[in-house]
């Protein structure tokens, strides 16, 4: 039996934006249409700046943007609280549990990835900011495509979630997997990285696949080089920014890097 502290014993992969919905775009609308029907305008933009967070978390960040809180102001009478965010939330949720099998397509090569890990004996762990609702639609599609992880926590499965890492050491526990240190997480949103790294293992950020760009596989495709290496910059930027091990395009990228990071584990290094 290999040693624990020298080897990779799993993977963990988030999934909008990492191995289902090039792009992250499935909740984007749903979020745009919650503040809609309530009254408030938001754009999409700033729909995805707190991407990552258990659901419920994204929208109370939503909340503390002034320009937004000014709007719901404007639009509601006073500014928003606690029972404002569960309002929204209880209007986004089913919006998003009608869209998510729209945008579960499979991004291209996560399934042959997930393959080559557990031929080299890896666990595959997922944890994600969607509620169970949600991925109780996803998961039969993402199954069917090829993609079953070993386990599956989502946002509101415990105390805490995201950026802090319970959802990580549930999954631990759920593999039987230790130390955090022979673990990968794989994101694409800040929050992600941040579990990954609050948990103590080595970060996987994905530059172009997920939320940081979030462009579908058919846009990203269309743009030239130029603006693709722009907008690839910026996204490496802020997964260096906020600590990310390593930075790539996408989960189809991800075995030379399992390869670096089993060949600094057999000579003693951690995560930063």
């Amino acid at each position: 039996m290999s040693d624990p502290f020298t080897h990779l014993q799993a993977v963990v992969f988030d999934w909008a934006g990492t191995i289902v919905d090039f792009g992250s775009r499935a909740p984007m609308g749903a979020f745009v249409e919650a503040y809609a029907r309530l009254g408030v305008a938001i754009s999409i933009a700033e729909a995805r700046k707190p991407m990552g967070l258990p659901k419920r978390a994204h929208i109370a960040a939503l909340m503390a943007d002034p320009a937004i809180a000014e709007r719901w102001r404007v639009a509601r009478g006073h500014l928003p609280g606690e029972a404002d965010i569960d309002e929204v939330y209880r209007v986004f949720v089913p919006l998003n549990e009608a869209v998510v099998t729209d945008y579960a397509d499979l991004i291209p090569g996560a399934v042959a990835t997930v393959r080559q890990c557990r031929a080299r004996g890896l666990k595959i762990g997922s944890t994600t900011g969607y509620v169970r609702s949600i991925m109780e639609r996803l998961v039969p599609v993402a199954a069917a495509a090829g993609y079953v992880p070993e386990n599956l926590v989502c946002a509101g499965d415990l105390a805490g979630g995201r950026p802090g890492p319970l959802m990580m050491y549930r999954t631990f526990a759920d593999l039987g997997v230790y130390p955090p240190a022979a673990v990968v997480k794989v994101d694409d949103t800040e929050p992600g990285i941040l579990e990954g790294k609050a948990a103590g293992t080595w970060t996987v950020g994905l530059a172009v696949s997920g939320n940081m760009v979030g462009l579908s596989r058919a846009e990203w495709e269309a743009l030239p080089e130029a603006e693709q290496q722009v907008l690839r910059a910026a996204a490496i930027e802020k997964h260096k920014a906020i600590g990310a091990d390593y930075v790539i395009d996408s989960v189809a990228d991800l075995m030379p890097v399992l390869d670096a990071i089993e060949a600094r584990l057999a000579k003693g290094e951690k995560p930063a």
